[in-house]
């Protein structure tokens, strides 16, 4: 495999350059990306000393993929444990530059049960994952090992799983490609995201949180903390960040305004009720917290 500074100087030099026609060096240097991508080599988003930043190269490089291919048709044919059997085939269209991962759930230890899931070149599935079916797992996703990706659930393009995270049924992480040095979602290890959530863009679910079904997490929500008495909010260049343990479900609180006070309306608001400890895990807190 290409060493990842090869394909960094590759990338850069061909993402920064004008419209012209896609050359063989950029289909190469793509499926070098994508390949170091989906061994977990590199990465479309990292921790670090500020915190998690993104890795603008590797998103230019994700871009840089779409501009190479040419659409083209796909055929799948749908596994029968009898060889003779004539199904009918599933055709979807593509660019041949993003096809799906290669998965050898075998040798790597992943399980993609059988009913409609995708995972596309250039991500990570790490050891022990688990996807059941249907879900989605997007170019420039890093799942770590141990995760489950429940049914219906969606890893937007880039977003980061940490450890052991569980993603309920219906739970969706939304994806960012651009611009290049947005975060994109990061959920950290050991964190329970529950049904019918939505965390979106960069949001940052911080290790052994516990988010509640029905939760919508995105830049212009306003998190209320009853335990530490504190407000959080995405700033500027500093996307929405919920904190480790935090165990967060939906609230509400009161519109401004006499026409508002009139009416009886209010805001949906999640809000923190407690803070997981050491002793306690995810399932017990979250059901503590909704009684």
């Amino acid at each position: 495999m290409r060493d990842p500074a090869d394909i960094r100087e590759a990338v850069e030099r061909l993402a920064s350059g004008s419209g012209a026609p896609p050359s063989e060096e950029a289909r190469e240097t793509v499926a070098a990306l994508l390949a170091a991508l989906g061994a977990g080599r590199v990465r479309a988003a990292e921790p670090g000393p500020d915190g998690w930043q993104a890795v603008a190269w590797v998103k230019s490089g994700i871009l840089l993929a779409f501009r190479t291919g040419a659409t083209r048709e796909y055929v799948a044919h749908p596994a029968h444990p009898n060889p003779d059997f004539q199904g009918s085939t599933i055709r979807f269209f593509d660019r041949d530059t993003l096809p799906l991962r290669d998965t050898d759930g075998v040798a790597e230890n992943v399980r993609i049960v059988p009913g409609g899931s995708s995972v596309r070149a250039g991500a990570y599935v790490g050891p022990g994952v688990v996807i059941m079916p249907p879900a989605f797992v997007n170019i420039g996703a890093y799942v770590d090992e141990g995760a489950m990706i429940d049914s219906h659930a969606l890893v937007g393009s880039c977003a980061q799983v940490g450890k052991r995270v569980h993603l309920s049924a219906g739970a969706q992480l939304g994806g960012v490609l651009e611009p290049v040095g947005l975060r994109p979602v990061v959920i950290e290890d050991d964190a329970m995201i529950g049904g019918n959530t939505g965390i979106f863009e960069g949001t940052l679910v911080g290790r052994r949180a516990v988010i509640a079904p029905g939760v919508q997490l995105t830049a212009s929500t306003s998190v209320h903390d009853l335990v530490r008495e504190e407000i959080y909010r995405a700033r500027e260049g500093d996307p929405l960040s919920i904190p480790e343990g935090a165990v967060v479900v939906p609230g509400a609180r009161p519109a401004r305004g006499e026409w508002a006070r009139e009416h009886g309306l209010s805001l949906y608001t999640p809000v923190i009720v407690k803070y997981r400890d050491e002793r306690t895990d995810a399932a017990t807190a979250l059901e503590q917290a909704l009684r």
